[in-house]
């Protein structure tokens, strides 16, 4: 007797489920500003980590000088 033939469907990541029933939700110009709007977030974490260590880097330099 032959084993039952293994499909190999992979199963969606929980972005990909996400997404899809974003799709069914909102129209695409929802979507679209939605991810604009995060992709701003993420900028603004972004450039707020960079200002902060610049200012570490900075208060370590003037604290260094005799």
């Amino acid at each position: 007797m032959q084993a039952a033939p293994v499909r190999a469907t992979a199963i969606p990541s929980f972005t990909t489920a996400l997404r899809a029933v974003e799709s069914l939700l909102m129209s695409g110009g929802q979507r679209t500003a939605r991810r604009n709007a995060w992709t701003s977030v993420l900028e603004d974490r972004r450039r707020a980590k960079d200002r902060i260590e610049t200012e570490r880097v900075l208060r370590q330099s003037v604290a260094g000088r005799p």
